[in-house]
């Protein structure tokens, strides 16, 4: 098997964790889903659908990073001293902030 395609299928097995296994990366696909059904009703114009999907992609890939970085915590979490809820509470924080930016691009292209 070529080492391409080991590397697309470990990726794909990975997409399929974090699907089955986090609430909040199911919900932000909700939410984007909502979101390309808009703007393909509003009939955006190209540069608005590559601000959304870059949007998307952005919050998406942070979702995973968030849970891949929760998992590593929690594996380490007797050798951390007392900051792996720290560090959960700051990888939490980071996806808030930009879903929070990603409502705002929302509301600035559809309204």
């Amino acid at each position: 098997m070529a080492v391409w395609w080991k590397s697309f299928k470990h990726a794909w097995q990975g997409l399929k964790i974090v699907i089955r296994s986090e609430h909040n990366f199911r919900l932000h696909l909700l939410a984007a889903t909502f979101v390309l059904l808009l703007g393909y009703w509003r009939g955006l114009s190209q540069s608005l659908w590559i601000a959304l999907l870059l949007v998307i992609a952005l919050i998406l890939a942070l979702e995973i990073f968030n849970s891949a970085i929760e998992r590593l915590v929690d594996m380490l979490a007797p050798k951390t001293h007392g900051y792996t809820k720290e560090i959960k509470d700051l990888l939490a924080g980071m996806v808030l902030l930009v879903a929070f930016f990603a409502v705002v691009i929302a509301l600035v292209i559809f309204i």
